[in-house]
């Protein structure tokens, strides 16, 4: 009997250890995971606050204390000497490509200064640090690039371009109704297929999903042409009714699988004490239901906010109407040299999903698991 403990034991040890090393591969597969989203987003967010020449210049990692050779004296030659043969530089011959690379001569680095001057120069390496962050990136994208326009007449003329500030609106009102009209009709619908029996269900319901699969831009002109021939493309009516058609087949399935999955006790009391199906959806299944019109409101938030080509189609393109996305195109100007301003301008543009997955994200994954398992 105490073999068999000792064995027992011995098995339980070795399964812990085996648990153990497991969890510590699931742990460092993971860290790599979040390293690898991770290290673009924070060289972006270091790039938005570094001047324009800086990001030409060097990586966004030279903000880091690194070493780096830094001049700390030159050497001038004759200027007779020849560059295509033997360069001597103290006591020391070398060739034009071994100084255009730069050689080693007691410790120090050797490389041309200015070439065309002969002059040398002689670097030691050291820890620097680059300390030159500013805000002028951000403070062009809000409100407006300044620039400097030559007029005909040799005058010059400073002009402000637009910010990010009206795109910001533009897309906050789209954003919003188009995500609390779709949760709200789908959660009506889901309550319909999961609670009510009416002739068609199943068939109504298959077709909804089905509009899954199917591309949306295959109905683009379509659409499109029934919103000219009804007034309704360049509105934000249009736009929000663009957006509630294409979120309606996922919100519909994603609020049916959790509401399907709520107790049947529930309403059957609520219909013994008088509910009409109204009463039950409001009182009972809206306040069950946060978790899940959370999460796929965060998604279809998400959706709609970083839109560009449905937008683009129903409400155009014009600065009045133009949304993040559409604006954020533009900054790069129409030859791609104000590109440095995307970094900014992305952040700027995450403020907004961020500050809305950061309030409800209590409520994501109790919403994700939702309907995925029964009793």
């Amino acid at each position: 009997m105490c073999a068999s403990s000792a064995s027992r034991g011995d098995s339980d040890m070795a399964g812990k250890k085996k648990r153990r090393s497991k969890k510590w591969i699931v742990n460092i597969v993971l860290g790599i995971i979040c390293f690898v989203w991770l290290l673009p987003t924070l060289g972006l967010l270091i790039s938005s606050f570094r001047p324009a020449a800086d990001i030409l210049e060097t990586g966004w990692w030279k903000v880091f204390p690194h070493q780096e050779w830094k001049t700390k004296d030159t050497i001038q030659l004759s200027k007779d000497v020849d560059l295509r043969g033997p360069i001597e530089v103290n006591g020391q011959t070398y060739t034009d490509d071994q100084l255009k690379s730069g050689v080693m001569q007691d410790g120090k680095r050797l490389t041309w200064e200015n070439r065309r001057a002969r002059e040398i120069s002689v670097q030691d390496q050291g820890w620097v640090g680059s300390s030159k962050l500013t805000l002028d990136n951000y403070k062009n994208v809000i409100t407006g690039k300044e620039y400097t326009i030559k007029n005909a007449d040799g005058s010059e003329s400073k002009e402000k371009g637009t910010g990010l500030s009206q795109a910001f609106w533009n897309t906050l009102t789209i954003a919003v109704p188009a995500t609390v009209i779709p949760v709200l009709i789908a959660s009506f619908a889901a309550y319909a297929f999961a609670w009510l029996r009416f002739p068609g269900r199943k068939t109504l319901f298959v077709v909804i999903i089905a509009m899954l699969v199917i591309p949306i831009q295959v109905a683009l002109i379509p659409v499109l042409k029934d919103y000219t021939s009804l007034g309704l493309n360049g509105s934000y009516l249009g736009i929000w009714l663009a957006h509630t058609a294409f979120g309606l087949p996922l919100v519909t399935y994603f609020m049916y699988n959790f509401i399907s999955q709520l107790p049947k006790d529930l309403f059957e009391s609520a219909f013994m004490d008088g509910a009409t199906h109204f009463t039950i959806f409001s009182r009972l299944i809206l306040p069950l239901s946060v978790p899940a019109l959370a999460s796929i409101g965060i998604f279809q938030f998400l959706w709609v906010w970083n839109d560009y080509l449905v937008s683009l189609i129903f409400i155009g393109n014009q600065p009045e109407v133009q949304v993040m996305s559409m604006k954020i195109a533009d900054l790069v100007g129409s030859r791609g040299n104000d590109w440095h301003l995307l970094t900014s301008a992305a952040f700027i543009s995450m403020l907004m999903p961020l500050a809305i997955f950061f309030l409800l994200q209590k409520y994501f994954v109790r919403g994700l698991m939702g309907g995925s398992v029964k009793g």
